[in-house]
């Protein structure tokens, strides 16, 4: 049904639900849906609406009430894995990699922002004029990154990244092609084994996915816990998990609980290991100290264009938070890393592992690394498909103490 050209009759089915609706009364959902149910049938006696038309219009009405909505539909499917809102007028998703903008729009701005007021207050996160950006989640797990005017010119921006009920796992993983058995086979004695594992990669190239893909490989026995800005991990088979999420300060600036504090707190609670959902900043400094003080397995995640390029970066982190000089800081890098998994979001939009290196250690002033894996592209180039295996180098891994401590046989 075509939204623009009904608003008339929309806004006489709100009408007929605003008389019959008890304001005084705390309805249930059942008893909301059967309130519009029979506002839209009272208004298909005068004006003929097919079977179809009028479960829409139920539909629609009962999203924007008591869920999200017209984005409630773009929420509910399974093959949307992004929704982008750049206003109330412009609305964007991704579905199998492809990005196109849809025939939808919010009532008005104000609409936008009742939506997005829904649902940052369900995590006790604020949002407003004076603190305009916010980033919070959604029950079933989806990402959500706020932004509101005047930071944003063009309106609220509201951006979600869903993620599948059940997290992915390194089989289906497999079998997209995303890396090669070979590969998995190492990763998953790595993991067991209790390598600190650090996951880089563009935005949109899989790191959470791939992060929860190899916690699936961490004994069950174990005590993990999790820190994240927004919870978005997935560990399924471990009991013992503590999930820490940090808190934005309030209006008043106070409050505000960092993934510094987390991590400390989280040396506290006696740990086997440590899953840092993502540093951006200097909690890589704790971060690093934590896997060199005896928490072994720790894994992590951060934005990089190259496994080089993220050691850089921590570098850069790492400097926001202290005055250490820089060789001291690369000797904390090389020595607290182990292996380096670098993915991509390649140009046919498949996700791909295109490196697996170890961190051998610092030396003439530089962190050394071993490549033991890395993505080659094989056959005729071409835009709409990339051909190509994650390949093994011929350098042997240097540092296998950790699977001769764990009584893991693994040939790498």
């Amino acid at each position: 049904m075509d939204l623009e050209a009904n608003m008339s009759l929309l806004e006489d089915i709100k009408i007929i639900i605003n008389r019959n609706i008890d304001l005084k009364k705390d309805l249930s959902d059942e008893e909301i849906e059967e309130i519009i149910t029979k506002a839209v049938f009272e208004k298909s006696r005068e004006t003929y609406l097919s079977v179809t038309d009028k479960q829409f219009l139920i539909s629609y009405f009962f999203n924007a009430m008591r869920r999200l909505d017209i984005i409630q539909p773009l929420l509910d499917d399974p093959a949307v894995t992004e929704i982008m809102v750049n206003g109330p007028d412009d609305i964007f998703i991704e579905r199998e990699g492809r990005i196109s903008k849809l025939n939808l729009a919010f009532v008005n701005k104000e609409r936008l922002e009742d939506v997005i007021q829904t649902i940052v207050s369900k995590v006790n996160r604020t949002v407003n004029e004076a603190s305009p950006i916010v980033d919070a989640r959604l029950e079933d797990g989806s990402r959500v990154s706020v932004v509101l005017p005047p930071i944003a010119l063009n309106g609220p921006i509201l951006t979600i990244r869903k993620f599948p009920d059940k997290p992915m796992t390194m089989e289906q993983l497999l079998a997209y092609g995303a890396l090669t058995e070979e590969a998995a086979a190492v990763l998953e004695h790595m993991v067991k084994a209790k390598y600190n594992i650090f996951i880089c990669g563009g935005t949109g190239s899989g790191k959470t996915t791939f992060l929860n893909a190899l916690s699936n490989f961490i004994p069950a026995d174990e005590r993990i816990v999790t820190i994240e800005d927004s919870a978005e991990l997935q560990i399924v088979n471990v009991k013992n998990i503590v999930k820490l999420e940090t808190r934005n300060a309030n209006t008043e600036g106070k409050g505000q609980i960092t993934i510094r504090d987390l991590i400390k707190t989280s040396l506290r609670m006696r740990p086997d290991r440590i899953i840092v959902g993502e540093v951006r900043g200097g909690e890589a400094l704790d971060m690093l100290q934590a896997m060199n003080t005896g928490h072994d397995g720790s894994l992590s995640t951060g934005h990089a264009n190259s496994t080089k390029d993220m050691l850089s970066r921590l570098e850069t982190m790492v400097l926001t938070a202290s005055s250490f000089p820089l060789e001291a800081i690369r000797q904390q890098i090389a020595s607290a890393l182990d292996v380096i998994i670098h993915l991509g979001r390649l140009r046919d939009k498949t996700r791909r592992v295109l490196e697996i290196s170890e961190v051998v250690g610092y030396q003439d002033g530089e962190i050394v690394l071993n490549p033991l894996f890395f993505f080659n592209e094989e056959g005729k180039m071409s835009a709409e498909k990339v051909e190509g295996a994650l390949v093994r180098t011929e350098n042997p891994m240097i540092h296998t103490m950790k699977f001769k401590m764990s009584g893991i046989r693994c040939k790498v």
